[in-house]
């Protein structure tokens, strides 16, 4: 299976034709396929239902491409993680530079152009970086009842951030009893996958009555370390040696078995407390709690980092990760003057990280560790106008507070010391924001809808000068934004659709973009520069879906994103020099700065054909293209965060209590010269080809995966990358599972 990833214009064979072939191939297949089959039963069933503009709304009257997976499905599939979660939708490309770990890449955007959405409150804040993040991890797949990715800016509803996409993640539902006797469900699980010994134990339970409920989760999780593949890749993937403390020494050791990546496991705990209570059929009233804890998660990609021919650190460990949310949704259902629907969340977060590392041969070990304490509060509302106009309108309010601490701990002595911390520490991010959204039913075919929203923000922080000799002391960034979207929905019958959007997105700049002082890259460090505006984003797509239930379904989109002053680590000076000493290296300075653009386009392709009743064959696929200032020169370079070809293909058998399912994940190649700088710079991660240059190889895996229910209990199996293959997805720091056996067991009262 030869897979190439090229740029436009590369050659004469432009990729882009073969697109719109497929497009125009697709656009007249529902005529032979509604030809050859005249039972229209089917047609009648209920559209899927998804929660754009906040509110529940069927999928064929929204604009935007938007892919959803549910519970049920994510039970063939048995992810480990959110982040292994979102990847099998076939539509999220995942980099992960650590087993504990997973950073979602959504239209070649990514980390902090993205947005995540945990029950309707945003899990993004003022640290998000854009770098690689793992904060996906802290919710638990084992307690999602369904989530959707909306693709392209979602900042009309959404505000900051949502420039990529949007990851909306609903936990599971708190159900009432239908009468006044109490029920009882839940479910319990256990867990073990062979790569890395995974053994995970799941319980949840869900006591209603008629007006209240109470439901709880709970989920724990070890990880043993991860045992890469045999077959293919190279051996620069190895890991041929590694270092551990012996009698107060850093001592290299030979690896007995080069294929299993010593320093990648970690353990995790989540839990999940929601209580709903319903007095009328007007009101409804939940509170939830959030709450998730990981060991140290060794960040494998600098674990592997070499410098003058040895191992450049001893230890790198992300510190235990800890999450917790508590929120409150109120939602009133009546027709009144101002709404039919209202409602209010309310919610407040914790949010701790942090970093411990020591070089080789050095008795400093440093932590810097940083708290996030984040509010906010949103009121939406729906009003029906007539039968046909609906308006969506609200307001959001959003307050951040940073808390950063660092020090040094010498091992040989165990005596303490302050160093410079990696934020201003005490530093505060807040936005406030109004919106509103109009949506016309124009007449039976063709829909209209669009919204504008008012965002202000600021951005405070004071900076130490104790370690560092800033040139100022404060920083108050004020930014204000409006953006906006329209977008048709044009129905050419009851099974074809034809969707264009226009949309605007934003980001405004954090405390990770103002205040960080940190290494980026051996030799390079970031300084804070309080003189930053916000991202702004043009998008225009154009989409087809044709859906005929139980026979064929199949969608294209097409994009197009342009990204002005975008934010961006170049080059700077400090107090007039251009290099600073920094943890004991002269390092070149750099900071954020509002100098770049970046363009990307792309294709989003896939269908499901049902072959009988029995079985259907599922595909998707995920072309993406762009360019964007170099970090270094200013000059246009391939974009960092585009991914090579990706998708999926599945063929499966379902039978009353049997399922069975073969699918295929696969990657294609970007060569040396399509590789972005900055990841050309980390030779470490990256394969090298017969010119020495670094690049990403294609790949695939072939898994099987199946399901038997007897009674209350369910089986589950799976044989992941069967074929053993070696390979690093691109960017990633760990390289994939080897072959893998999954195995759990499901009981469900």
């Amino acid at each position: 299976m030869p897979l190439v990833n090229k740029r436009i214009g590369e050659n004469d064979n432009c990729p882009i034709k073969k697109w719109i072939g497929i497009f125009l191939l697709l656009f007249t297949a529902h005529n032979v396929f509604a030809q050859t089959n005249n039972d229209t039963s089917s047609t009648n069933l209920e559209p899927i239902k998804v929660y754009y503009n906040r509110w529940e709304r069927k999928i064929n009257e929204v604009p935007n491409r938007i892919t959803k997976f549910n519970f049920k499905e994510q039970r063939l599939q048995n992810p480990q993680t959110m982040a292994d979660a979102i990847e099998l939708t076939g539509e999220v490309f995942v980099q992960k530079s650590q087993m504990g770990g997973g950073s979602p890449m959504i239209r070649g955007f990514a980390t902090n152009r993205v947005l995540i959405v945990v029950d309707g409150v945003r899990m993004n804040n003022a640290i998000y970086r854009s770098g690689n993040l793992q904060n996906i991890i802290s919710f638990d797949p084992l307690a999602l009842q369904d989530a959707e990715v909306i693709f392209g800016p979602g900042s009309l509803m959404y505000g900051s951030d949502a420039i990529g996409g949007v990851m909306d993640f609903h936990t599971l539902e708190t159900k009432l009893a239908a009468n006044n006797k109490t029920i009882v469900l839940g479910d319990a699980l256990v867990r073990y996958a062979s790569a890395n010994n995974e053994k995970t134990g799941h319980a949840n339970i869900n006591i209603a009555g008629k007006k209240l409920s109470f439901l709880t989760s709970f989920t724990s999780s070890e990880f043993s370390d991860l045992q890469m593949g045999k077959n293919g890749g190279q051996d620069i993937y190895l890991r041929k040696e590694y270092i551990e403390r012996i009698n107060n020494q850093d001592v290299v050791l030979q690896n007995a078995n080069p294929y299993l990546q010593k320093n990648t496991g970690y353990h995790q705990n989540n839990l999940l407390a929601k209580l709903r209570y319903k007095p009328s059929e007007h009101w409804d009233i939940q509170y939830g709690y959030h709450y998730s804890k990981t060991g140290n998660i060794p960040r494998y990609d600098r674990l592997i980092e070499y410098a003058s021919g040895n191992l450049r650190f001893a230890e790198w460990n992300y510190g235990p990760q800890f999450w917790t949310m508590q929120n409150v949704h109120i939602q009133h259902k009546k027709n009144t003057t101002l709404y039919n629907e209202a409602k209010i969340v309310v919610a407040y977060q914790q949010y701790q990280e942090s970093r411990i590392d020591r070089r080789r041969n050095n008795n400093n070990q440093r932590t810097q560790t940083e708290n996030v304490d984040a509010t906010s509060i949103n009121l939406d509302f729906t009003k029906s106008l007539t039968d046909k106009e609906e308006i969506f309108y609200g307001a959001e309010w959003i307050g951040n507070i940073v808390g950063s601490t660092a020090t040094n701990l010498n091992i040989a002595n165990n005596v303490q010391t302050r160093v410079a911390t990696r934020y201003p520490d005490g530093a505060s991010w807040n936005s406030f924001a109004v919106y509103s959204s109009y949506k016309k039913e124009i007449n039976d075919q063709l829909n209209f809808s669009g919204g504008l929203r008012y965002n202000t923000g600021q951005t405070k922080a004071s900076f130490d000068t104790t370690f560092f000799k800033f040139p100022f002391t404060e920083s108050n960034i004020q930014n204000n934004s409006v953006t906006g979207n329209i977008g048709l929905v044009y129905k050419a019958n009851e099974r074809l659709q034809i969707n264009a959007l226009i949309s605007t997105g934003f980001r405004m700049p954090n405390i990770d973009d103002i205040g960080k002082v940190f290494e980026s890259a051996p030799g390079n460090v970031v300084v804070p520069n309080t003189n930053l505006r916000s991202e702004y984003a043009w998008n225009y797509e154009l989409g087809l879906q044709y859906n005929q239930p139980e026979k064929l379904n199949y969608y294209i989109s097409i994009f197009t994103t342009s990204l002005r002053h975008a934010l961006t680590n170049r080059p700077f000076t400090f107090n007039g020099q251009d290099s600073i000493f920094y943890d004991g290296t002269n390092s070149r300075v750099n900071a954020i700065q509002n100098i770049a653009n970046a363009k990307v386009w792309g294709i989003q392709l896939g269908w499901e054909l049902f072959l009988n009743k029995y079985t259907k064959w599922q595909s998707k696929l995920n072309w993406i293209d762009g360019h964007e200032t170099d970090d270094v020169k200013n000059e246009q370079v391939p974009l960092r965060h585009a991914p090579p070809l990706f998708g999926s293909s599945a063929i499966q058998w379902q039978k009353k209590q049997c399922t069975i399912e073969v699918n295929t994940q696969f990657n294609g190649q970007i060569n040396s010269a399509n590789l972005a700088p900055s990841e050309k710079a980390k030779t470490a991660i990256y394969a090298v080809d017969n010119t020495g240059n670094p690049y990403a190889p294609s790949w695939y895996t072939i898994n099987i995966k199946a399901s038997y229910t007897i009674g209350k209990m369910q089986v589950h199996i799976g044989w992941e990358n069967i074929t053993n293959q070696r390979y690093r997805p691109y960017s990633s720091g760990i390289v994939a599972a080897g072959s893998n056996i999954i195995t759990s067991l499901r009981y469900s009262f």
